[in-house]
């Protein structure tokens, strides 16, 4: 039997087996989840080349470890997508029950709790320390996150997080990612069915090809960063609510179609004069994606945007136009137990101006970055992730100053972030992650007209990553 043979068999039997307690025959609701295990045992019978962000809500839930959703978190394998994309309902944990008169099955819930922990602590360094500071800042902890999760009946399920800032001192709703799913035959071919509700644009994505959970997976929270950023890219992540309707279809075409709407946290509601960047109406967003399976391989590629007009001040008036196109790519080989994987976008930005905010009329962004990241088990990963950002320059939307400012008005920066991750435990990660810039906010040298080089803000970054 090869490797790959063995894993699916062994995966297989952990899903079969998985399945049987909690099945049994409890009337439609049950027929309901037996469908959905029965997506998950043939996407792990197809996909699954090594042995949803898989937090421990989850493995206790599914009663998998986290590496059979995971080939380094949050990056997930084929299975951990079926996992998600199905909804998060899959289980084998005890659960309470309850039925209507009719016998139908009403309640199902986790005997245990389905919250889990995140604790972060780290170390951060830079090249020449930030005007003024201290040179070496520990935070303790970096970030502190709950996460509570999982089925909720059989066809709806989710994922929440809620996140303590220690610099800001405030604990609040972080990323959210709520699912309806289903199943049909379209064309003659089997299809999932589904709908997301969540408050980032792509967290709901299955590929970390995104950006809501692409690399890098931890950063400082200390260190500059260059000033420009386009809309998809986390700009609206818990700014915003939007619901999409997303459909796979025979494993691989991928299409997803939605929109969103702004909701921010922490300010007055209903939004009025004293809100910035809301959303006029909603911002319409795409995703389509073709995934493909041969030998040891697995490649995705795809594309997704969003196009909002927004409100540079108050909820009335003329608006600012962005449109975000990107392209993505997302592929893993396997080598018995260790694995390659490749994860890179590339974002083109177009902005008009006619609320003002810019000196230019109109201007462009584009993203650029990639991952290349070898697993050794689920013990190693050592990652090379070149980045780039060019743009039009403006004087007055990246105007000079101290550290953060441009000199020149322009947005180009461009580096190369090189990481080592050990991890002792599954849920246990040891990060050590080096950040050098060769151009910062559009140059090399006195790129903020203070004296300061891209150079200077260089980052070496030590992470303990610590999931329970």
């Amino acid at each position: 039997m090869s490797g790959r043979a063995g894993i699916v068999v062994i995966v297989g039997a952990l899903l079969t087996g998985a399945v049987r307690p909690a099945v049994a025959d409890r009337g439609a609701g049950d027929r309901a989840k037996e469908k959905a295990a029965n997506a998950l045992r043939v996407y792990a019978a197809r996909y699954v080349l090594a042995g949803a962000r898989l937090t421990p809500t989850y493995a206790r839930q599914t009663g998998l470890a986290c590496s059979a959703c995971h080939t380094h978190f949050p990056e997930l394998t084929p299975t951990g997508r079926a996992f998600k994309l199905n909804g998060y309902v899959f289980r084998r944990s005890e659960s309470l029950e309850g039925k209507s008169p009719e016998g139908q099955q009403s309640l199902l819930l986790n005997l245990v709790a389905p919250v889990s922990l995140m604790f972060q602590t780290s170390y951060t360094s830079m090249k020449k320390a930030l005007p003024g500071t201290q040179n070496g800042t520990v935070l303790f902890p970096d970030q502190l996150s709950l996460f509570t999760g999982g089925e909720i009946t059989p066809h709806v399920g989710g994922f929440l997080q809620v996140t303590f800032d220690p610099q800001s001192g405030q604990l609040g709703v972080d990323n959210a990612d709520f699912r309806f799913a289903t199943h049909a035959n379209l064309l003659s071919k089997r299809a999932t069915l589904g709908l997301s509700l969540n408050n980032n644009p792509t967290v709901q994505d299955v590929w970390n090809s995104t950006p809501a959970w692409g690399f890098p997976y931890g950063s400082s929270a200390v260190a500059p960063t260059p000033g420009a950023a386009t809309l998809v890219d986390g700009t609206l992540g818990q700014q915003v609510a939007g619901l999409t309707g997303y459909t796979m279809w025979n494993d691989r075409v991928y299409g997803e179609f939605g929109a969103y709407r702004s909701a921010p946290l922490g300010i007055q509601r209903p939004l009025d004069s004293t809100a910035t960047g809301v959303i006029k109406g909603a911002a319409p967003y795409w995703r389509v994606a073709f995934p493909n399976v041969w030998g040891q391989n697995y490649l995705s590629v795809g594309t997704y945007g969003i196009a909002a007009s927004v409100f540079p001040a108050g909820v009335a008036g003329p608006t600012n136009r962005f449109t975000d196109i990107a392209v993505d790519l997302a592929y893993m080989h396997s080598f018995g137990p260790n694995s390659f994987t490749l994860d890179g976008t590339w974002i083109h930005e177009k902005q008009t101006w006619t609320a003002g905010g810019a000196a230019n009329a109109t201007n462009t962004l584009r993203t650029f970055r990639m991952d290349a990241m070898y697993h050794i088990g689920t013990r190693y990963a050592f990652t090379l992730a070149p980045f780039v950002t060019r743009g039009t320059s403006d004087s007055l939307l990246y105007a000079a100053g101290p550290v953060s400012g441009s000199r020149t008005g322009s947005p180009n920066n461009d580096g190369l972030i090189a990481e080592v991750d050990v991890m002792p435990w599954q849920n246990l990660r040891l990060q050590f992650q080096y950040v050098a810039y060769d151009k910062f906010n559009g140059s090399s040298s006195n790129y903020d007209g203070f004296g300061r080089r891209a150079s200077d803000n260089n980052t070496l970054y030590i992470l303990t990553w610590l999931l329970y």
